[in-house]
């Protein structure tokens, strides 16, 4: 990954630290061959020098993360272990609290919104030694569509194409994360929003089981509602799958805040010898670009040399059937908080969610329930397909990345990309593990597939992911391709 130098058991001044792995990092800060206040000056002069390009990072939190790690480096110097993570930086999303910081999800109406603490997963990486270095890009209350443009940051670039859109819409962190402003990343997932960005950035990135991390995302004081609660997961991205187990194993647990994490161990039994894997790279049948399934072809080929018996299958458990009921109750509940919503959105914001319930409408109370049981029994349809096969490799998105935008700027584009992501919207809405991992590149763009495991199997993904990895190869960080952003009022803050 790296080479450097050493004099005196130093690493020499000068060396790019931005450029390790976040296991390279924190094995280094433990045993004092360098710094966290030297690897936080790395990740700031990284962020400083790129970040005009792609603006992922909206809030950099220069004069908290220096002091973190200072004070870090007085412990670890006093004798005390610092934790697996030692001074790996991570950007956060900017709808997850870090104390102190204004969650502002994006809109001038939030932008005083301060967090009175760290929201459960910025606190379980802050246990484990890494440290927050910024608030990343999202699109406006996430549901401005796919691409990460805010009202108060302005878009954020994909660092291998400026007129390709990083994806959503956890894209800050992906882009960040791919052109190396930090080694990991702080997103949420609820339909493709962790490996979309994932993939289109050529990263890595981990969309959890329901109830694995804990999470906190309330607006204010009342709890979301049921779709709400059920489906939208905070995860890690970054640029290997080994620093994704890193974050996995800090990220997982319980916590008071959050009810509905478990105590589930970390890995479970062994796969076996030669555990199976199916492969379908056109979920639903509505297409695939030839790109996209060499990808998947090439994801698969990698497996069937690590050992996996690698099958295809002719689809997943009923996905038109998921597609429809995620949507009609996504949208009854959306539909009767839009009057509100839409008040705080700019008009720009708001085509995305308004052709989305136009797609799939709201639907009456009785139908709404009857969904519910549609969604246990698709449940018990993927477990039984898990029966036979350890996991589902298949597309992350069915397209290379697309055009900034696409999604809100008009019914076909809408459609469009509504139908590319279905396999990620499928596993969201069943509550299952994925990992995005790049499977290749393509006219200079990254391909990405994903493992697909069962509940609380997220090491049998992580495991099969590392197996594409090894040979696939690590695609990040890149240099970004030079197209400056102007970033609107707030991008890059420093805050105290």
């Amino acid at each position: 990954m790296h080479s450097h130098r050493k004099t005196e058991g130093r690493v020499t001044v000068g060396t790019e630290l931005w450029k390790w792995t976040a296991a390279e990092l924190a094995a280094a800060v433990a045993c004092g061959e360098i710094s966290a206040a030297e690897v936080v000056e790395s990740h700031l002069a990284r962020i400083a020098e790129v970040n005009p390009v792609v603006n992922a990072v909206t809030q950099t939190l220069a004069d908290t993360a220096r002091r973190d790690a200072e004070d870090l480096d007085r412990r670890r110097a006093a004798g005390e272990r610092p934790g697996p993570l030692a001074g790996v930086p991570f950007t956060v999303k900017e709808n997850i609290g870090i104390g102190g910081v204004p969650t502002t999800h994006g809109l001038a109406h939030f932008r005083g919104m301060r967090a009175g603490e760290d929201a459960p997963p910025v606190a379980r990486l802050r246990a484990a030694g890494a440290i927050p270095v910024g608030h990343s890009n999202m699109p406006d209350l996430t549901v401005g569509g796919m691409h990460p443009r805010s009202e108060l940051f302005g878009e954020t670039r994909n660092p291998w194409h400026p007129g390709r859109t990083p994806g959503g819409s956890s894209g800050g962190d992906g882009a960040a994360v791919a052109s190396g402003m930090a080694p990991l990343g702080l997103g949420n997932d609820s339909g493709g929003s962790i490996r979309i960005p994932a993939a289109f950035c050529g990263t890595a990135g981990l969309k959890p089981t329901y109830g694995r991390f804990p999470s906190d995302h309330r607006i204010g004081p009342d709890d979301p509602t049921l779709a709400s609660q059920l489906v939208p997961v905070d995860g890690p991205l970054a640029r290997t799958v080994g620093d994704l187990r890193l974050a996995y194993e800090a990220l997982a647990g319980t916590d008071p805040r959050d009810p509905r994490a478990v105590p589930v161990p970390l890995y479970g039994p062994e796969a076996g010898t030669r555990p199976r894997v199916a492969v379908v790279a056109d979920p639903g049948g509505q297409g695939v670009h030839p790109g996209v399934r060499a990808a998947v072809a090439a994801a698969a080929d990698a497996l069937r040399d690590a050992g996996y018996e690698v099958e295809e299958i002719p689809d997943v458990p009923r996905m038109a059937e998921t597609l429809a009921a995620y949507g009609h109750m996504v949208m009854t509940e959306f539909a009767l908080a839009w009057p509100r919503i839409r008040t705080v959105l700019p008009e720009s914001s708001r085509a995305y969610i308004e052709m989305s319930m136009e797609r799939t409408p709201p639907v009456e109370l009785p139908e709404y329930l009857r969904l519910t049981g549609v969604r246990l029994g698709l449940q018990r349809d993927w477990a039984r397909l898990f029966q036979r096969y350890r996991l589902v490799l298949g597309p992350v998105f069915t397209e290379p990345p697309v055009e900034p935008g696409l999604e809100s700027g008009s019914t076909d584009g809408h459609e469009r990309v509504t139908r590319a992501m279905r396999l990620c919207t499928a596993t969201s809405f069943v509550g299952l593990p994925a990992v995005a991992v790049p499977g290749g590149v393509l006219d200079g763009l990254p391909q990405g597939v994903q493992l697909i495991g069962p509940m609380y199997r997220e090491d049998l993904c992580l495991a099969g992911a590392e197996a594409v990895e090894r040979r696939i190869g690590v695609l990040t960080p890149v240099e970004p391709r030079p197209t400056p952003v102007e970033p609107r009022s707030g991008g890059t803050a420093l805050l105290a």
